[in-house]
């Protein structure tokens, strides 16, 4: 393992002026988006040094996806919708190491 953490899960919280066009992850459900993980890790005992840390972010830059989280050291982007995308990433990304292909931002 290279690190501390064998994954590092941001979500971007940036909240920007209500009419700004490219809208923003806050307004999008990523601060609930980010509880909820960071819960659901804690639930599951995948919390801790070796395992997986949930974390915000500003603004990662990527607005015309939002709301989005990003995976490291995998450099793996996800947009999601709602709880169940949100379970699917942790399942399977966070403790079975699989890309959730249909989430990504940048498709293959």
């Amino acid at each position: 393992m290279n690190g501390h953490f064998k994954h590092h899960i941001f979500f971007c919280l940036n909240e920007r002026k209500a009419d700004d066009p490219r809208g923003d992850c806050a307004r999008r459900g990523a601060v609930d988006a980010q509880e909820y993980v960071k819960g659901r890790a804690h639930e599951l005992g995948l919390l801790g040094a070796g395992k997986v840390r949930v974390n915000k972010a500003g603004c990662l830059d990527r607005c015309e996806h939002g709301p989005v989280c990003v995976v490291y050291p995998d450099n793996v982007w996800y947009s999601f919708v709602d709880q169940t995308y949100l379970d699917e990433i942790i399942s399977e990304h966070l403790q079975n190491d699989r890309i959730v292909e249909r989430l990504l931002v940048d498709k293959k």
